[in-house]
């Protein structure tokens, strides 16, 4: 078992990780167990995991387990990119929310993470022109994470959505890497226009909760956007914004304001 482990470790150290957290829950708390066990510890790779985790999610009446659990199966089968993906997601929540202990914990109970990788198979369900799949996904997530990723916007990695309530990115929209966003976060249009109409968001961004980002504009990478915030307009690469609309008050502060979460704005 020890070689085993050691073997595991060298190969995929986020999901042997992952494993030996969940065996140490369920010592801890063994009402927990079925949970961990059907969860993670019945699986052999982190892609079987995610595949369960998610369909069980995303299950109901209108589409079952199995079903459901087939498609991410062969969504992580035929796009290894995905789930390298999903563990620089889970790196990135235990290293930027102080609520993250483990990296078991975004696996089972975050619903950020959970969306995020719900996404992440609804684009590829998407960029296979499987539409209406798609958007099967993108409405369960809508429902059950209150989380409404369409399936085509592209999402970096390393991406963390803190509490992750009335997230709304459109269509047209870019994520870069390690950007980190909390609740009620907005990245849309300003009203019916066609074509590219959402915003791009550089890599390293932090945006605080309840922030706007309107029109088919570019934030500049290592930039913050302040709580409250209504950005209508580009945003140089690290600089800080605040208000309604947003303005430029400041530097972002530090060279990684989406891995420092620093929110705190000296005006």
């Amino acid at each position: 078992m020890a070689e085993t482990r050691k073997k595991l470790a060298k190969l995929d150290p986020v999901w042997a990780r992952i494993t030996t957290e969940a065996e140490a829950a369920v010592r801890e708390e063994p009402l927990l167990g079925g949970l961990v066990h059907s969860s993670v510890l019945h699986h052999q790779s982190l892609e079987r995991a995610l595949a369960y985790r998610i369909s069980a999610k995303l299950a109901s009446h209108e589409m079952s387990e199995q079903i459901l659990r087939e498609i991410c199966d062969e969504a992580y089968g035929s796009e290894p990119a995905l789930a390298n993906a999903a563990r620089a997601d889970i790196a990135a929540t235990f290293d930027r929310d102080p609520a993250c202990h483990r990296y078991l914990q975004p696996v089972l109970f975050f619903k950020g993470f959970q969306a995020v990788q719900t996404h992440r198979v609804a684009h590829w369900l998407w960029t296979n022109g499987r539409h209406d799949l798609a958007y099967f996904f993108q409405m369960r997530s809508s429902e059950i994470f209150g989380v409404d990723i369409h399936p085509n916007a592209k999402m970096g990695q390393g991406i963390m959505i803190d509490h992750a309530h009335s997230i709304v990115i459109g269509e047209t929209a870019v994520v870069g890497d390690n950007v980190s966003m909390l609740h009620s976060v907005t990245l849309g249009g300003t009203g019916k226009e066609d074509e590219d109409r959402h915003p791009k968001i550089g890599n390293g961004v932090l945006i605080g909760a309840g922030a706007k980002v309107l029109g088919n504009i570019h934030i500049g990478h290592c930039s913050r956007i302040a709580a409250g915030s209504v950005v209508l307009h580009d945003v140089e690469p690290c600089k800080t914004v605040a208000g309604v609309p947003a303005k430029v008050v400041g530097e972002a502060g530090c060279d990684q304001p989406s891995m420092n979460m620093d929110q705190l704005i000296g005006l």
